[in-house]
């Protein structure tokens, strides 16, 4: 087993089973949403339901939040089956993805809601409230109002009252869809910072592949309601189980062809690239990043390809090339002054190292 895989599948099982998704069925009359969904979630793990719009990420959420009550199977909350019980019951704190404050509220009100709602006593509310708005940098803006924060701050204002209840799952609905790239990326990094400190069990739902990759322990990348792969972030992007995963996840380029007997892959035109695997139809799936100039691989076979576009990125300018009848993706660097254009001819290889290889989707 691939060390990384292993490593990966160690730490899981050192954890103690928080959620337990089991054999869980959505329907909606004659349309099957989510057909049949199982996943363990440990003690303090982040785990993040990546795919495309109407895959079933939202549902599968909404199913462990009370929301939406499943068609079969079972949900598990620290031992205890809650597929039947009421969302107030189930201990868990949802952020959506628009805020869901009380408008009436100050900050300070909007935090310490669900606090008093449970009864807590004011003495122990306040220690509580101002040591969670002080984890999300809120103390000076706890006397303003929703309307009179940004978007960002709102955010925190939601997450801060989920989090004051201590829940024992964290639910996170697309929490930063509705912000800009920057407070995205500045927001993302804090809040995995206040979950890794709070040692949190985290639910987190999103179509954002480079959300996934940065907060997530492990990955389940879903497609029309059924899981494609479930692993760590790495795993996820370095190994992909399925063709769709390949393309979810980053970018590649994708090429049909076959292993034959000889360790060697052939695409459908003619292209030849060591392989180890068994014999048959496969997708090779090339990384940019494994597309390199040929003295950063000395001793890898040479080729000349066509470069069809030239995209700049500020640290990396992205090739799109064409090499025979096949369509590659290069990241790399120029000189200033010297990016090439569309139709030079460029001298590349391919990492071996960097070679994945996937079934074809009519051989699966």
């Amino acid at each position: 087993m691939h060390t990384l895989v292993h490593d990966a599948l160690a730490s899981s099982l050192r954890r103690e089973t928080i959620v337990s998704f089991r054999n869980l069925r959505k329907d909606y009359g004659a349309i099957t949403v989510v057909p049949d969904f199982s996943l363990e979630i440990g003690r303090g793990e982040l785990v993040c339901l990546l795919g495309p719009s109407g895959c079933g990420k939202t549902t599968t959420l909404r199913m462990l939040a009370g929301f939406i009550a499943p068609t079969g199977g079972e949900i598990l909350i620290d031992g205890q089956d809650v597929t039947h019980v009421p969302a107030f019951r189930r201990d868990v704190g949802i952020v959506f993805q628009n805020y869901a404050l009380f408008p009436h509220m100050t900050v300070i009100k909007n935090v310490e809601y669900g606090l008093v709602n449970i009864g807590m006593k004011k003495s122990e509310r306040n220690i509580r409230v101002q040591d969670i708005l002080r984890r999300v940098e809120l103390q000076q803006l706890a006397e303003r109002y929703p309307r009179e924060l940004s978007g960002g701050q709102q955010q925190r204002v939601a997450l801060a009252r989920a989090l004051a209840l201590r829940p024992k799952v964290l639910l996170l609905d697309e929490p930063f869809s509705n912000l800009d790239a920057q407070l995205r990326l500045r927001l993302r990094e804090d809040l995995h910072s206040l979950i890794r400190s709070l040692e949190m069990t985290t639910l987190f739902v999103t179509h954002d592949q480079d959300e996934a990759l940065t907060l997530a322990d492990r990955i389940v990348i879903m497609n029309n309601g059924t899981v494609e792969q479930v692993g760590s972030p790495e795993e996820i992007y370095d190994a992909p189980a399925t063709r769709f995963v390949a393309e979810f996840i980053g970018r590649c380029s994708l090429l049909e062809g076959r292993i034959v007997e000889n360790s060697e892959f052939r695409t459908d035109d003619g292209l030849t690239l060591p392989a180890c695997g068994t014999a048959g139809n496969v997708t090779a799936v090339i990384r940019p990043e494994n597309v390199k100039k040929p003295h950063e691989l000395p001793g890898v076979p040479v080729r000349e390809a066509t470069i069809e576009a030239s995209d700049y990125h500020g640290a990396l300018t992205r090739l799109r090339l064409r090499l025979g009848k096949s369509s590659l993706i290069m990241d790399t660097q120029f000189p200033v002054g010297q990016k090439p254009r569309p139709g030079d001819q460029i001298d590349i290889v391919i990492d071996p190292a960097g070679l994945r290889f996937v079934p074809r989707p009519n051989d699966v």
